[in-house]
Order: structure tokens, then sequence, then C-alpha cells
């Protein structure tokens, strides 16, 4: 077990290390791209998160939008994501809003996350797909990363999500095994995330695979080699690695502010483990430019066939179910 120094210990109202200091973002790229987001009702987690990288990704053509609402049915001690009961709220519309909208913001590469949804008996997959569907209609030559939950496992929802041909299949294993417990949700688990990114791989062997993990949280940075060796055995193929930081005073305390020659070292051991790329420094987050930048290199931009696209206002397609079809009923009191 590897010992954390002293000097990166992170005792109360100490101040962030330089290397996390960031401008806030800015420039008329940045400004033009928020303005039309807003305009055409689209919310990134980009914002939401606070994420530093937001002006460098926007400049860049990327951005990260988050679908199925804004309450999680999980409730994660790292994230700062409204933590409820939705009831089965869907809007059938969104995935065809989505795609127009985005197809209109000029991107290379868009991810759609998602909050997790147990309320839904497919946890929200039918409803990914089709915004996956949507977006490759609309936007034929558009790279789409999908950053979703673990469907509870379930093998049926998660073909669903892959069978809807994202570019990109990412899951996020979020820490070590030992902290998984303690920090996330009693709904997720550190061997299911695995599952869930091996199986995916299965499903669709040729599809770039795609995860993270955050450190600071309490981890050794002997647990981060052995997640990274996990990772590999589930044949994932880019990993991203960034600090931790603690959204508000009820959530996880950061334990350490890890350096950069940390991050480094971790690069390296992960590419000799055999990673297609790894993304790895304090201010790396599980969506970053330098990971799809990499993933741009490696896929084919050539438009899809074209397809029908419906004109403005056209009804939403055929296939999705009625909301109240989907919603996951608790169980009646006796």
């Amino acid at each position: 077990m590897s010992v954390i120094p002293e000097a990166q210990v992170v005792k109360r109202r100490d101040p962030k290390p330089s290397w996390l200091k960031v401008k806030a973002p800015g420039g008329p790229k940045y400004a033009e791209l928020k303005k039309l987001l807003r305009s055409l009702d689209l919310y990134t987690v980009c914002e939401e998160a606070r994420c530093p990288n937001v002006a460098e990704c926007w400049a860049e053509g990327t951005a990260t939008v988050m679908l199925l609402g804004h309450t999680c049915t999980r409730g994660c001690r790292f994230c700062a994501v409204t933590t409820g009961n939705p009831r089965g709220a869907v809007d059938p519309r969104e995935p065809e809003h989505v795609a127009r909208a985005i197809s209109r913001l000029g991107l290379k590469y868009v991810v759609l996350t998602m909050v997790d949804r147990d309320d839904l008996l497919d946890g929200g997959a039918a409803h990914m797909g089709q915004a996956v569907r949507a977006l490759h209609r609309y936007q034929p030559d558009l790279l789409v990363e999908t950053l979703v939950g673990d469907f509870g496992g379930r093998r049926h929802d998660l073909a669903t999500m892959v069978e809807s041909g994202p570019d990109v299949f990412a899951h996020n294993l979020e820490v070590v095994r030992r902290l998984t417990p303690k920090i996330r949700d009693a709904r997720s688990g550190y061997d299911q995330s695995l599952t869930v990114l091996a199986r995916a791989k299965e499903l669709a062997p040729d599809r770039l695979s795609k995860s993270s993990l955050m450190v600071g949280i309490g981890e050794t940075d002997a647990e981060v080699a052995e997640s990274l060796e996990d990772l590999r055995r589930a044949r994932v193929d880019v990993v991203t690695l960034g600090q931790y930081l603690r959204p508000t005073a009820k959530h996880a305390p950061v334990d350490r502010y890890v350096t950069p020659e940390q991050f480094d070292s971790w690069a390296d051991l992960g590419r000799k483990m055999g990673f297609a790329f790894v993304a790895s420094g304090p201010l790396v987050r599980s969506s970053y430019r330098a990971a799809e930048a990499f993933i741009e290199s490696r896929l084919d931009r050539s438009p899809r066939p074209a397809e029908h696209v419906p004109r403005r206002g056209a009804p939403v397609e055929a296939g999705l179910l009625p909301a109240e079809l989907l919603v996951r009923r608790p169980a009646e009191s006796g």
C-alpha cells in the first residue's frame, strides 16, 4: 500500500494548489455557443458541473448534453446532481429535439449523458438510443459518445443502448473498489460497472469503450493501479483520470490533491497496460477534449447513409412507448 505524502493531505480550509487554478471561461466562441444553447433549451453538464475545461472543449467543437431530466434516482457522495424520484417523468419529444438542436451547433463530437433513472423499467436505455439514432440522421458525420449508467446490470437494456450505434460507449467506474460502497450509491457496484463495460465490448467489439476514475477521494496509488488493471481486463480502450473536487460541504471531502507528476506516472502505467489512450491530469474530467481528439483520429467521420429527416415540427418518430408504460412502479404498501 502506498503512503500519501504529508504535503498532499488536505487539511481544513487549505487553498487549492496552483495547478488546479484556472481562469473563468470566456471568449467569443464560448459566449456564442452558450447563447445558442440557451436559445435551443439545451443545458450541458459542462456548465452545471462547472467543468474547468469548458471553454477549451467548446472552442474545439465538443460538448456534453444531459438527457432524461435533472433528477437522479441515485445519491452518490461525489455528485452534485439533485437526487430524488422523478416518478417516471419522461419527455418523449426530447430525443428528436436534442438531435435537431445539436445539429445546429456545428459540433464535431458530442457526448450524450444521463442521470440514473431506476424509476424506468429500462433505466432510460430506449430513450437514449432514440437520441443516438436521431443524431445520426440529422448529422451523419457527427461523432456521438454515450456516457451512461449501468441500467441495473440488465443485459437487455444494455443491448438496447449499444445497438443504437454510439461511436463510443462510456460508463464510469468512478472510484476504486474499496471506496465504491462508501462513495457510490448502494445500487451501483464496482464489479457491476466492470461487467457493463465488458458486455458492451462483447456486443460491439469494434466500438471504442471508455471509462473514468476520480482520485484524491481516499484511495491509494496502488488501488488506482489495480483499478486500471481491472478496466483493461474489461477491454476498455480509453481511460481518464482526474482530481476529485468537493461540490458542497455535504459531499465526500477531498482527501488529497494529487500532483501532476503522479498523474503523469499513471498515464505512463496505463499506456504500458495497453490502453489505446490515457488522459490523466488534475483538471481532466470524464469528457475531456484530449481524449475526444484521439477518438476522432481513430474513427471514420465520413457521413453515414442518408435517411429521411423529418421536417421541423413533424411528430416524434414512431416506436416510442408511452411514458406510463416505462415507469417502474414502487411496491404498494400493505
